[in-house]
């Protein structure tokens, strides 16, 4: 699994760029945790037991493949917002598919600008979390890197982990309705969040150690 100190998006961005498909295959698969995470967020639970938010990430892939000569932008960061654009319209075809089933209500649906704002608010607070209040990223790029870094690092947890972390952080839940989800009280739902952050703050440490 690939994480944001293993690898360097900008390049394998130019040499995509330069005809090498191996590397855009690459260069797509530093997104994948990303877009899951994305995909997670803002599909509705009980839409997930019919759509895998993975199958969602892998049609964005191939569509990516397909239109690559269509992208204009020549930064990583650039690239990752248009991979947002496409699996905004592919959450969108999810939605009315098997939600709407041809009602349009324009109140549910999905925008580039909702997920965008989502996923900073989370890693914003996942941030104030891991991190010193004097470390936050101060650009534009090193925010991106840690939100790529963040979904990976989530995605090597232990699921129950994961799934406390994504509810209380991603879908900005309280703990009494984490722990609903999770069949456990409040008190444990807390317990477990504390656990999943501290074992989340290691990992993020120890790569930082190891950048």
């Amino acid at each position: 699994m690939h994480s944001s100190s293993s690898f360097n998006a900008d390049v394998l961005l130019s040499q995509a760029l330069a005809g090498s498909g191996e590397c855009l295959g690459r260069l797509l698969d530093v997104y994948r945790n990303y877009l899951k995470l994305l995909a997670v967020s803002q599909l509705e639970r009980k839409l997930t037991s019919r759509v895998s938010p993975s199958d969602v990430v892998q049609e964005t892939f191939l569509e990516a493949n397909r239109d690559f000569v269509s992208f204009r932008g020549s930064s990583s960061v650039e690239f990752c917002a248009w991979l947002r654009r496409i699996l905004v319209n592919n959450l969108h075809r999810v939605v009315e598919q098997h939600v709407l089933a041809g009602k349009r209500d324009v109140r549910r649906e999905v925008s580039l600008e909702t997920l965008a704002n989502n996923l900073e608010q989370s890693t914003a607070r996942l941030d104030s979390i891991l991190r010193d209040p004097g470390a936050s990223p101060s650009s534009h790029a090193e925010r991106h890197e840690l939100e790529i870094t963040l979904a990976d690092q989530l995605a090597e947890l232990p699921v129950d982990y994961r799934d406390v972390i994504v509810l209380r952080h991603v879908e900005a839940l309280p703990f009494e309705a984490v722990g609903q989800r999770l069949g456990r009280s409040t008190g444990a739902s807390r317990m477990l969040w504390l656990r999943a952050i501290e074992m989340l703050r290691d990992r993020m440490n120890a790569r930082g150690e190891h950048d």
